[in-house]
């Protein structure tokens, strides 16, 4: 019978009545997903911008936000790749 324990904040479903899905580790592995998405995603919008509805020139993201969030997201995925490789 399927378990549902209680980790933390999170409900993880238990088959073997024990493990968590992808370890102790799976907090690591978020916030790797979401800081490399959030580097990825806004190195992206400022190297190639939109187009414009009106099919004018390209609208640019604005470097004041991008450039922050960009940095933010380099933080939270290098902790992350430190925090799996060190245990």
């Amino acid at each position: 019978m399927v378990e549902i324990l209680i980790a933390g904040s999170a409900g993880i479903l238990a088959a073997d009545g024990g493990t968590m899905f992808l370890g102790d580790d799976l907090i690591p592995y978020l916030v790797l997903a979401v800081g490399g998405a959030l580097l990825v995603g806004n190195l992206a919008a400022m190297v190639r911008p939109r187009r414009a509805a009106d099919g004018g020139a390209p609208v640019r993201a604005p470097a004041r936000r991008a450039v922050p969030l960009a940095l933010v997201g380099l933080v939270a995925a290098i902790w992350a790749l430190a925090t799996l490789l060190a245990g």
